[in-house]
């Protein structure tokens, strides 16, 4: 009885041990654990690019300067992160936009318009109706902001 055990012992170990790859599919649930390429965050955003338009609401005109305002930029990252991350990241796509990169497709204006009027900015602005309807219909909510610091929030999406 002892040999018996030991040999089917041997014979599972053995067969355990083998380097034999099997491929095995099912049509049920399939779990992979290696990392995947986001195919979403490749993909280019479907709302045109438009340095020109300058939104609705009360900025017209926005002189960034040459040089970030490094404090002025700590003052926009924490009201950012205080008022902003429940829908924005900066380099990835959640209920909102990712906002990296934001002033490569949007006019400065335009940016402090979006954060000061958003209402406003969805009833005419050709621009911010194309992401409402990107991003589900997700509205983005007026959080009461002031133009100092709507303007210190874009200097903060200078520096990403």
């Amino acid at each position: 009885m002892k040999k018996l055990f030991l040999i089917l012992v041997a014979g599972v170990f053995m067969a355990s041990c083998g380097d034999k790859k099997e491929d095995k599919k099912s049509d049920g649930f399939e779990m992979n654990r290696t990392k995947k390429e986001d195919k979403s965050a490749a993909k280019q955003e479907g709302v045109p690019v438009d340095m020109d338009n300058k939104g609705v609401g009360p900025i017209k005109s926005v002189d960034l300067g040459a040089e970030v305002d490094k404090e002025m930029a700590a003052t926009g990252e924490s009201i950012f992160s205080s008022k902003c991350v429940a829908c924005h990241a900066t380099d990835m796509r959640l209920i909102g936009p990712a906002v990296k990169g934001v002033l490569d497709r949007r006019s400065p204006e335009w940016v402090m318009n979006m954060i000061l009027n958003p209402d406003g900015m969805l009833k005419e602005d050709p621009i911010a109706k194309a992401l409402f309807k990107e991003y589900n219909n997700a509205l983005m909510t007026n959080q009461g902001l002031t133009e100092e610091e709507a303007r210190a929030i874009t200097e903060y999406f200078r520096t990403l």
